[in-house]
């Protein structure tokens, strides 16, 4: 720690490069590379002249911090592109395919349309918070990309709390919602705003809860050391439960089908957004698609092993899977369909929270009795703080996350098919309808 103080944020000490060619110091750690030339350049490990510590790592933050924004926000209309084109294969239709090779161009248009569309802000309604909110809605959304670990050591800030971190930037967005639905000075917007928090906090429980047992595996909240105590088995197969509940409640968490009531156009029009057009819907726009790529980055991260995997770049294999992560997420919502709200709260309450603390039992069990920690050479060398849990453990989870799902099924009598809204009493049969006499034309 003295040694990282002396030397400025970011730098290296000298010789920390060598030995690496080209590939290693440019491409497998590129972020770290870069960095450490920046604050090299700038007089960090310098004692004699140079910038102070404090102006480094005031720049090195804002360079990190633009750099990370402007990808995620490029990345979010071409996210939108891909999700037209997979929804449109499992519709059976083409999707965008007009504007350019391909269709390769329709982001490009419709952020030319957004840019030229005319801001309307209600006449009665609050303009100031009317302004803010999409502003306080999409920041913490970016702010959760902080911690992302996007390689092996391309990762702009490892906290040691980071994934309690991610978990209060999202939470953060509730405060935007609330916002968006106020100043609208709309009965639409401000009953699906208050239904948009009530299902957030709702699902935000059981997806904290669903965490617990991949911290209790690593024995950290660092995301490099969660990705690190999956050393040979990725986190699914030991925490299949945990999974499930995770995805189901980021479901949730991103409005995505079939828990995407708070735009339900039969009921509350355009949702808690209602009266947003132009930028501002825009904004609102990337901050949902912008949740969607750090939630499929995190699951990544927590259950499928991160960066880790064979032959290719460690960056390369983080991309990959929170592609597939992503494309999970479309399948599900060109697969399923909406579902009422009393549905999505009692599943959330009744059924995840449950399931939930069964996994937390259960986890803590394992650890208990087949868990031990790392020795202090493995915790330096490798970042592993817990020793990986037997093998044989996976087949027993899977068995148990099975049952415990077919007996919570069972006891909130869960009949698998829909219900009759009118039952007939008994006894009584359904009334005949007369058939109607032909006309003259026929």
């Amino acid at each position: 720690m003295l040694q990282f103080l002396v030397l400025g944020p970011g730098c290296k000490p000298p010789g920390a490069w060598e030995g690496l060619n080209f590939w290693q110091q440019w491409i497998l750690n590129f972020f770290p590379r870069f960095s450490d030339s920046l604050c090299r350049g700038m007089g960090g490990n310098n004692p004699s002249g140079g910038l102070p510590h404090w102006a480094i790592f005031l720049v090195l933050g804002a360079v990190g911090a633009v750099i990370v924004v402007n990808l995620v926000v490029l990345a979010v209309p071409f996210v939108v592109f891909v999700e037209r084109r997979v929804l449109g294969r499992f519709q059976q239709r083409i999707g965008p395919n007009r504007v350019g090779p391909g269709g390769l161009l329709q982001p490009l248009a419709d952020s030319i349309k957004l840019m030229t569309k005319e801001d309307i802000t209600p006449f009665k309604g609050d303009h100031i918070v009317h302004a803010l909110a999409p502003v306080a809605f999409i920041v913490p959304m970016l702010l959760m990309f902080a911690v992302m670990p996007w390689g092996k050591g391309a990762i702009f800030s490892d906290l040691n709390i980071g994934i309690l971190y991610v978990i209060a930037m999202t939470t953060s967005g509730i405060f935007g919602v609330f916002m968006i639905g106020w100043a609208s000075n709309n009965k639409y917007s401000l009953f699906g705003a208050m239904r948009a928090i009530a299902q957030l906090v709702s699902y935000e429980v059981p997806m904290v809860l669903s965490i617990v047992g991949v911290v209790l595996m690593a024995g950290s909240l660092q995301m490099s050391h969660i990705i690190e105590n999956q050393a040979y088995i990725p986190n699914i197969l030991f925490q299949p439960l945990g999974f499930l509940i995770f995805v189901i409640a980021c479901s949730a968490e991103l409005n995505r089908s079939p828990f995407d009531l708070l735009e339900a156009e039969s009921e509350l029009g355009g949702g808690f957004h209602t009266e947003y057009s132009g930028l501002k819907w825009g904004m609102i726009q990337l901050a949902e698609y912008a949740a969607l790529i750090g939630y499929s980055g995190i699951i990544s991260a927590l259950f499928l092993s991160g960066w880790k995997g064979p032959v290719l770049p460690s960056y390369l294999w983080f991309v990959a899977k929170l592609v597939f992560v992503m494309i999970l997420f479309m399948w599900t919502r060109a697969t399923l369909p909406r579902v009422r709200i009393d549905q999505v709260m009692g599943f959330g309450w009744k059924f995840l929270l449950p399931l939930a603390l069964v996994n937390i039992f259960v986890t803590g069990g394992e650890i208990v009795l087949f868990g031990k920690f790392s020795d202090p050479a493995t915790v330096a060398a490798a970042g592993r703080i817990m020793e990986p849990l037997p093998a044989w453990l996976v087949p027993v989870n899977f068995i148990i996350a099975g049952l415990t799902i077919v007996i919570a099924v069972k006891l909130l009598r869960f009949p698998g098919k829909t219900r009759q809204v009118m039952p007939q009493a008994a006894g009584v049969s359904a009334p005949q309808v007369a058939p109607q006499p032909a006309s003259r034309g026929s």
